[in-house]
């Protein structure tokens, strides 16, 4: 098992098993980012090349991650960026129907709820084990239903949805299919030109382990053509040199495909360069390669767990594991208890909705699960 732990910190002896909340930046990262504040430290160093190039090479890395043209791809600042371009953009009808999923992250329920003032149906479906199942999706469509947005591995309990057993019955019955990507994409191969999946949104920021700040989105040409959305950022429209020439009247461009809804100011390369040097490691290493390490992790800590002291409370094989493992001391009321108890071993994971949540990447080790472990045990 490869050790990829050099490639990242120092975390001065501390462990990080919460990159579900917050992806540490790789090392190649970190020396990006400082270059980056060279050239605004002087900014002479800030030329027209490096200016326009952070976003093209950002969107190579990220088509590159997903199989995707570059060109098709939006950048954002956030999972909620993407979703917001669609839920405002799309040209919704009265009686409409937007399907959602009861207990999901608040960013793949919200953008959609103001649409019940323009006459459009926002359901959320109560799934029976935290994340819908093809059948229940089946059994809620109805004439009228256009999309559904769901995650891909859900920030609360750990399940994976089967996409592609959802998006065969989006494609079948005429509904998009919307997924937010966050906590997947990373640790898990994503291919958009063989998933069915209509438009993907996610963060850079945890699994991607970007900056806080860094997202993207992509959806298929059709859909984001079909968009009816006011946005018309001007260096979309035109490059800074065009600054130099005479000023002539302006006119807006329609042909700008996806850069016509990047998020202003795409040279953000504070947030941009070290994001593109992190992705840009994770596929160096084969994210194939990533995710059978990180599920070598999950099953050490799965099968290593006391289970006369916890309960496991996340899925402990098969398809709908991911690498977010929830557990629960058998007291329940003793979760808060243990969750500090860990922080003073100097171990760090989340506590959600009273639920142990642990989330290893790359840069974790079978030694530092084996440290949580102990001390778990010890409570």
């Amino acid at each position: 098992m490869k050790d990829f732990s050099r490639d990242f910190g120092p975390f001065d002896g501390k462990i990080w098993l919460n990159c579900s909340h917050q992806g540490p930046l790789p090392r190649v990262a970190v020396e990006a980012a400082q270059e980056a504040i060279a050239w605004k430290i002087a900014p002479y160093n800030l030329t027209t090349e490096r200016f326009s190039g952070v976003p093209v090479r950002l969107k190579q890395a990220l088509g590159k991650l997903i199989a995707a043209p570059p060109d098709e791809i939006i950048l954002g600042n956030s999972a909620s960026y993407g979703l917001h371009l669609l839920a405002n953009g799309i040209r919704w009808r009265a009686g409409d129907e937007v399907l959602l999923v009861k207990g999901d992250f608040p960013s793949d329920i919200l953008p959609w709820l103001a649409l019940r003032r323009r006459g459009v149906t926002v359901r959320l479906i109560e799934p029976r084990n935290h994340v819908i199942q093809a059948d229940e999706l089946s059994a809620n469509l109805t004439a009228a239903t256009r999309l559904l947005c769901t995650t891909w591995v859900h920030s609360f309990s750990g399940f994976a949805v089967d996409a592609q057993s959802l998006a065969e019955v989006c494609r079948a019955n005429g509904v998009k299919l919307v997924m937010n990507v966050s906590q997947a994409l990373g640790t898990c191969p994503l291919n958009v030109s063989t998933l069915p999946v209509d438009a993907i949104s996610g963060v850079g920021f945890k699994w991607l382990c970007g900056p806080y700040g860094t997202g993207f989105c992509w959806m298929r040409p059709e859909l984001r053509e079909s968009l009816e959305y006011n946005q018309a950022y001007w260096l979309a429209m035109q490059t800074a040199d065009d600054l130099a020439k005479e000023p002539g009247e302006l006119e807006l461009k329609t042909d700008l495909g996806a850069r016509a809804y990047d998020v202003f100011g795409t040279a953000n390369f504070f947030n941009f360069k070290p994001w593109t040097a992190s992705i840009e490691f994770l596929l160096e290493q084969g994210i194939e390669t990533i995710a059978a390490h990180n599920q070598s992790l999950v099953s050490r800590f799965i099968e290593g767990l006391d289970a006369a002291k916890y309960d496991l409370l996340s899925p402990r094989q098969g398809a709908d594991r991911s690498t977010l493992i929830f557990i629960s001391h058998k007291q329940s009321d003793r979760n808060g208890e243990v969750y500090q108890k860990l922080i003073s071993h100097g171990i760090y994971c989340a506590f959600r909705a009273g639920k142990l949540r642990f989330s290893p990447h790359l840069y974790n080790t079978v030694e530092e699960i084996d440290q949580a472990l102990a001390v778990l045990h010890a409570v």
